[in-house]
């Protein structure tokens, strides 16, 4: 079922136009009529007093001559006619009516409608005079008048109506002019809403037009400039996943390279190493350098495999989170060093740890032990991870606390791996702090900030 269209604006305002100017003649035609029934009173009054005045002239002479002036006085009424605006009759004594002045000629056979006549005619007593034995009566007569009254309305309907459509025509056309902006705003807005914002509104003349063409080209600028910045985004992003996709590929590559190149001549030199230290056991010095290359050869492979975690931490896909990668670490580091107990703690940390910090994390870990096994000469190392309240903030903190003997008065002279630490959880905005621990050696504690989106468990 269509819904039927509301009239337009244009419709409307003729509308309204033409009904107020109708009200208004509606009123003109109502003073009118009031006015002219006035008129007509006061004109046909005045008519028949002069008649009156001219019969009581000649009843003095009728009433002196007996018969004979009875009979004057018919023959000058009858040759008087009609007398203007009233009808004229004479009766006798037994009411038997013996004369009656003509009908006006003037539009003889015409009347005006009975419902004007009501309206307009006015309400005239007719005259009686005493004329011995005859009775003249003097009757009002509205008739011709009323007419003329509704000619001259019948003309100035027809003239109004004319004037009506005129108006409504001119009205209509000026209304469409002053109105023909909006189609050009309307098609702006089409235009638009296709998702084309290229088109702009000239400057109008009437001021509500010009106001909303200037609101709608500012909001056509403004997003016109939003789409050229979102373009030139995904532009960006296109770029910057593609080097993304293309640094990736190259961490990959680099990480099989090191695996199966340098990885491999490591094992093989740990191999030939263990052989030597198997067959020269009666020969200290060689006994002696082959254990070297041997410690030597594991720290390379520690080394080794720390860049593998660091080119393998961001890989897309991988999806490994800090706290496996710790633990795993941690697992890795025991089994080359089963000398020295390890116990590890590691708290869930969440789901939104941002690469720095985790990174910062494995490094703190991977440094802390890396010393402990070099330097610390101790029996048992621990490892804790976890998070804590400090005021209104939750800060991520790792612990690496062991029994051996600690730093000493002073760190020995290139060890680098403590300034290293410094900077990289200084990068993240977080504290080292390094403390003797409860056993006797050394605790390095780092706190790193905790990102927004992770809530404290």
């Amino acid at each position: 079922m269509n819904t039927p269209h509301p009239p337009s604006l244009q419709a409307r305002l003729s509308l309204v136009l033409t009904v107020l100017i109708a009200v208004l003649m509606a009123a003109g035609a109502a003073v009118w009529m009031r006015e002219t029934r006035q008129s007509i009173h006061e004109e046909v009054d005045a008519a028949t007093r002069v008649a009156q005045q001219w019969i009581g002239v000649l009843l003095p002479e009728a009433q002196a001559g007996g018969e004979a002036g009875r009979e004057r006085l018919l023959t000058r009424l009858a040759a008087v006619g009609r007398v203007r605006a009233n009808r004229l009759e004479v009766f006798t004594d037994d009411g038997t009516r013996i004369h009656v002045s003509p009908e006006s000629p003037y539009k003889a056979g015409r009347d005006a409608p009975h419902w004007f006549t009501q309206r307009i005619a006015p309400e005239l007593a007719p005259r009686r005079l005493d004329a011995g034995e005859l009775e003249i009566v003097l009757t009002p007569d509205t008739s011709r008048a009323v007419l003329d009254a509704w000619d001259h309305l019948s003309a100035a309907v027809g003239w109004a109506g004319a004037a009506l459509l005129a108006i409504w025509l001119a009205t209509r056309l000026a209304i469409r002019r002053a109105l023909a902006p909006l189609h050009d705003i309307r098609a702006a807005l089409e235009h638009g809403a296709s998702g084309c914002f290229d088109q702009r509104l000239p400057e109008y003349a009437t001021r509500e037009l010009a106001l909303l063409a200037r609101s709608y080209n500012r909001l056509a600028d403004g997003l016109d400039a939003s789409r050229a910045e979102n373009a030139r985004l995904e532009a960006d992003q296109s770029v910057a996943r593609t080097i993304h996709s293309r640094l990736e590929q190259e961490r990959r590559a680099i990480a099989r390279e090191l695996h199966d190149e340098l990885g491999q001549s490591i094992t093989a030199v740990r191999s030939i190493a263990g052989a030597i230290i198997q067959r020269s056991a009666e020969q200290p010095g060689i006994h002696g350098s082959a254990q070297a290359i041997l410690a030597m050869t594991g720290h390379m492979q520690d080394g080794v495999h720390a860049i593998l975690q660091r080119l393998r931490s961001t890989a897309p896909g991988t999806h490994e989170r800090i706290e496996d990668a710790l633990r795993a670490y941690c697992a890795l580091w025991a089994s080359h060093h089963e000398g020295i107990a390890l116990r590890c703690d590691i708290a869930p940390l969440g789901e939104h740890i941002g690469d720095n910090v985790g990174l910062t994390l494995l490094r703190v870990v991977q440094e802390s032990l890396t010393n402990v096994a070099r330097h610390a000469r101790a029996r048992h190392v621990e490892v804790r991870v976890g998070l804590r309240r400090d005021g209104s903030r939750t800060e991520i903190e790792v612990e690496v606390g062991d029994d051996g003997c600690g730093l000493g008065d002073a760190p020995t002279p290139g060890r680098h791996g403590l300034t290293g630490m410094h900077e990289r959880v200084a990068e993240v905005d977080g504290r080292l702090e390094l403390q003797r621990a409860p056993a006797g050696g050394l605790c390095v504690r780092a706190r790193l900030p905790q990102p927004a989106a992770l809530t404290t468990p």
